[in-house]
């Protein structure tokens, strides 16, 4: 921000003149909405499916419609469902989260239906899940708790909006992360705090404590309505069930392993960009992955302070066109050897 309160030079003002905030264009969804009737009861709670084998093992689960309008994860477990995938060892779970929001999924709007009432990625921490506030959200969140307590490995199938390269999102815990790099599937791991709004699924409980064995992943596999999300997520969520010896290595229900791509890699989030004003807006339209090599360079406009660089090679982790305050606008960070 400029010093002592003083405002923007007359170049930045100009540039914060010119700089808009991404119109949301016309999405195109080129992705049927899966009919997920059969799977609404579920055989643990309604729209979750649990099954044990007879060997020993750990408790997988694979949730898809946390967002409710992500409806490549719901096609994911669709398909599991429809094939009868089942365990080889411990338990392995199937969860469609927020159910309400995709019954309301319109393909002529389609980012209208995230969630009913608020965010269900953000309701995550102790004081709101017992706490005395009331929605949609809330009300699903407190039934799955439960259920949630008892899973030891946790992926979250989510996709994107904006441009992005896709990425595992694994928290702040060490495990979380050398098994997000040990899938090697999206190669690109992010460590992260999360959001300032609450708290995710992933960062729940034992997922997030320094000290547990429980591992909460969350992949963003590609834009939210292109069909080649559903393979990218499937890819994913097929690398976890295999390493975490759920599966049988050859099952056929699930796809071949992808030939090696690039070397994974591993980002720690350095800082978390909230918009403060309604007007934040980026000096261009970066897209996920991009790197800024220098250090100090102006990104985005929030009112009159600057968004900078605060080191070099900065990699700008799914940064949002359109965001309003108090709500991610990008995330900062720098790789660090794995």
């Amino acid at each position: 921000m400029p010093e002592d309160g003083a405002r923007l030079s007359p170049a930045l003002a100009a540039l914060a003149a010119g700089a808009k905030r991404e119109a949301v264009p016309p999405f195109e969804v080129n992705v049927a909405k899966p009919d997920l009737r059969p799977w609404r009861d579920g055989n643990a709670l309604p729209g979750v499916w649990s099954f044990a084998a007879a060997a020993s093992g750990p408790h997988i689960a694979v949730s898809a419609l946390v967002h409710g309008n992500e409806i490549c994860g719901a096609a994911v477990l669709d398909r599991w469902l429809r094939e009868g995938l089942r365990p080889a060892r411990g338990r392995l779970s199937f969860v469609f989260a927020n159910t309400e929001a995709f019954n309301r999924f319109d393909p002529a709007d389609p980012t209208a239906s995230r969630f009913v009432d608020e965010d269900f990625n953000r309701v995550w921490d102790e004081s709101a899940l017992s706490g005395g506030r009331r929605s949609c959200e809330l009300r699903r969140a407190r039934t799955l708790r439960p259920f949630i307590d008892t899973v030891d490995v946790l992926l979250d199938l989510h996709s994107m909006l904006w441009p992005s390269d896709p990425l595992v999102l694994a928290g702040r815990t060490e495990r979380a992360r050398r098994l997000a790099l040990d899938l090697g599937v999206p190669p690109l791991v992010v460590g992260d705090d999360g959001h300032a709004t609450g708290r995710r699924m992933i960062d729940y409980d034992g997922f997030a404590a320094p000290d547990g064995t429980r591992i909460g992943l969350l992949v963003e596999a590609g834009p939210h309505w292109e069909p080649a999300t559903v393979p990218a997520m499937e890819a994913t969520a097929a690398a976890l069930l295999r390493r975490c010896g759920a599966v049988s290595p050859d099952d056929e229900v699930l796809p071949p392993p992808p030939p090696p791509s690039a070397r994974p890699r591993l980002a720690e989030v350095t800082r978390t960009v909230t918009a403060a004003s309604p007007g934040f807006a980026f000096v261009r339209a970066f897209r996920g992955g991009d790197v800024v090599p220098e250090r100090n360079t102006l990104i985005a406009l929030d009112g009159e302070e600057e968004i900078r660089t605060p080191h070099d090679h900065c990699l700008l982790v799914m940064p949002s066109l359109r965001t309003a305050p108090g709500h991610t606008a990008v995330r900062l960070a720098r790789f660090v050897d794995a």
